[in-house]
C-alpha cells in the first residue's frame, strides 16, 4: 500500500483548506458568550491522558474568561458514549467534546452501529495535542533497528506474534499501518490495557508492540525493554536519541494519536472562532506547554481551519489502513 498522506506537520501549516462544517449564526446566545457554565465532555474514565488534556484546557478557559468550565467523564464504547451526547447537544457552544482519533475518525469504520454521523454531526474548533506510540521489543529479540527488525519478520512470515491493548485502538493500527507499508506478516494478539501487554513483554512471551509511550518509558530507560522508534512524524521530546519510523527506513509513516476539541453542528460561527482562538492561546503558553508534556504528550494546538484539514487527511489514511488489514465493523 502506498503511503496515503503527507506528513502532519505541512497539513497544519497549508495544503488545501477543506471547509469545516458549517456553523450557524442562528441562535446566538443573548450577551457575551459565555454567560453560564461549559461543560467538556470526555469519553473515558478520569486519569488518563484523554481526561488530563481536558482539565488543562478547562482550567485555561475557566482562568482566562472568568467562568466555570466542568468536565465531565461518559466512558463507554471507545469514546463514543461522550461523543454522542455533545452530537445531540444544544449547539449553543456549552457543551464541547474532548475527544480522540477514535471519535474523530477510526471508530465509524470499526463500529457497525454509530450513534451519530461522524463527519456532520461535529464542528470542529481546535487541535490540541498528540503522543506517539513507541515500537518496542524485548531485549532478546536480535533486531536492533526498524531496518533490521522488518528483516527479521520478513525472515519468518507469521510467525511473529505483537501485542496491542484493544483492537481498533492506536497501537493496533498503528502497526497494521506498519505492516501494509512494509509487507511484513506479524500475527496480533489482543489484550485488555497495556499493563497486562507490557507483562507479557517483559517476561518475553510476546517479542513486540506498539503502544503508547509514556507508560514504557520507565521500561525502556531501565532497559527492560528496546525501543526501536517512536511513531510520530519527529522524534518525540521524552526520547530524543530514538529515531521515528519514517527516518527508520519507513518514509511518510506517521501515526501520533491526537486530541482535539469540537461542538455540535450548528453552534454559531462566533462563538467557534472564539473558543478556537482562546483554546489555541492558551495551549500556546509556556505553562500549557509544560503541563502537557509532563502529561506525556506534546501540544499540538491547531485553528478549525487546521482540525478540518487534519481530519479529513486521517480520515483518509486509517479508511485505508482498516481496509487494508481487513478489519470488519463489530
Amino acid at each position: 500500500m502506498t503511503n496515503p498522506i503527507t506528513r502532519r506537520r505541512a497539513l497544519l501549516a497549508g495544503g488545501t483548506l477543506l471547509a469545516a462544517p458549517a456553523v450557524s449564526r442562528a441562535g446566538f446566545a443573548q450577551g457575551a458568550y459565555p454567560n453560564k457554565p461549559i461543560r467538556i465532555i470526555v469519553g473515558f474514565a478520569p486519569g488518563g491522558a484523554t481526561d488530563i488534556l481536558a482539565r488543562i484546557v478547562a482550567n485555561h478557559l475557566q482562568a482566562a474568561w472568568n467562568a466555570q468550565v466542568v468536565v465531565e467523564n461518559r466512558p463507554g464504547a471507545g469514546g463514543n458514549v461522550g461523543a454522542d451526547i455533545v452530537a445531540k447537544a444544544a449547539p449553543d457552544g456549552y457543551t464541547l467534546l474532548l475527544g480522540t482519533v477514535g471519535s474523530a475518525v477510526t471508530n465509524q469504520f470499526l463500529y457497525k452501529s454509530m450513534p451519530f454521523d461522524t463527519a456532520r454531526a461535529f464542528a470542529p474548533v481546535a487541535l490540541v495535542g498528540e503522543v506517539a506510540n513507541v515500537l518496542a521489543v524485548h531485549p532478546e529479540v536480535p533486531a536492533k533497528s526498524v531496518r533490521a527488525f522488518i528483516a527479521l519478520a520478513k525472515s519468518k512470515p507469521g510467525k511473529m506474534d505483537y501485542g496491542s491493548p484493544a483492537i481498533g485502538g492506536t497501537g493496533h493500527l498503528a502497526m497494521e499501518y506498519f505492516k501494509a507499508l512494509t509487507g511484513i506478516q506479524l500475527e496480533h494478539i489482543v489484550y485488555k490495557g497495556s499493563s497486562l501487554v507490557i507483562q507479557d513483554l517483559l517476561a518475553g512471551r510476546i517479542p513486540c508492540t506498539i503502544d503508547n509511550l509514556p507508560v514504557y518509558l520507565p521500561h525502556i530507560r531501565t532497559g527492560a525493554v528496546r525501543a526501536l522508534a517512536v511513531t510520530s512524524s519527529t522524534r518525540w521530546f521524552s526520547l530524543p536519541d530514538v529515531p521515528t519510523i519514517a527516518e527508520s527506513g519507513v518514509p511518510g509513516y506517521d501515526a501520533a494519536p491526537w486530541w482535539y476539541v469540537s461542538a455540535p453542528t450548528g453552534t454559531p460561527a462566533e462563538i467557534v472562532s472564539k473558543l478556537s482562538d482562546e483554546i489555541v492561546r492558551g495551549i500556546k503558553l509556556p505553562e500549557t506547554d509544560k503541563k502537557i508534556r509532563d502529561a506525556g504528550a506534546a501540544p499540538l494546538p491547531g485553528s478549525t481551519d487546521a482540525l478540518a484539514r487534519h481530519i479529513a487527511a486521517e480520515t483518509v489514511k486509517w479508511k485505508k489502513v482498516v481496509d487494508a488489514a481487513g478489519l470488519k465493523p463489530e
